[in-house]
């Protein structure tokens, strides 16, 4: 079994848990937890800590590897199955450095777990929650989104600190799509047997949009800290 560790680092010049103010709001340290090498970092939004990055986990938290899904064979015979699956956008392991993995999902939502420890899949709940706090949806697209690396003049302001970039989706048919366009977050609250509810950014209009959509499907994760970690 793997051992993930998360630890909040300290600051060299104040001797209790860093807090950096951007934008009004409280960034968590600069290296929130460390997972199979992967440092994530933590943004305070309201009552709640996001991480700062999409998730680039391979393995559940008890060490059992998630299965990649390079070939659509793979993928559709996963979502199929219910079975869980990641992949990298266009299976380029490159892609995430900056975006993370894609995960149908049946790994979201695995009884296993894939938020490391501390840490869990945001409800669709706690997703309204955050996109209250930030304005309501109409408002909080552009503070939620990365100042860089969307088309068509579609950067954001990140004023919250969030830096959502453009990570874009695998279909329930192994299509890879809307890469430097638009981002979806799974929740982990199921609409029914099929769908699952999940946020949307697009690149225009700037609003997080709420919506569900087939389970087999490949969207990035952000974890949300627990109440009492």
């Amino acid at each position: 079994m793997l051992n993930r560790k998360y630890i909040i680092v300290k600051s060299a010049w104040v001797s209790s848990l860093t807090i950096l103010l951007v934008f009004g709001l409280n960034v968590y340290g600069q290296k929130t937890a460390v997972i199979n090498n992967d440092v994530y970092k933590g943004i305070k939004i309201g009552d709640q800590v996001w991480m700062l990055e999409n998730l680039n986990a391979g393995n559940f938290r008890n060490g059992d590897p998630i299965p990649e899904a390079k070939t659509n064979e793979e993928w559709i015979n996963a979502g199929k199955e219910g079975k869980p699956a990641w992949c990298y956008y266009e299976n380029k392991n490159e892609n995430g450095v900056l975006y993370g993995k894609l995960y149908n999902w049946y790994a979201i939502n695995d009884p296993r777990g894939i938020a490391p420890k501390g840490w869990h899949v945001p409800t669709d709940a706690e997703w309204s929650m955050a996109t209250l706090f930030l304005g309501g949806e109409d408002a909080a697209g552009t503070k939620m989104k990365s100042p860089s690396g969307w088309t068509h003049d579609g950067n954001g302001t990140n004023e919250s600190g969030f830096t959502g970039f453009p990570a874009g989706s695998r279909d329930r048919f192994g299509k890879f799509d809307y890469v430097g366009h638009v981002t979806y977050w799974w929740c982990a609250t199921a609409y029914d047997k099929d769908f699952a509810w999940y946020r949307v950014i697009d690149e225009v209009p700037w609003y997080v949009y709420r919506t569900n959509f087939y389970k087999q499907n490949g969207y990035s994760l952000r974890c949300i800290r627990d109440s009492k970690p």
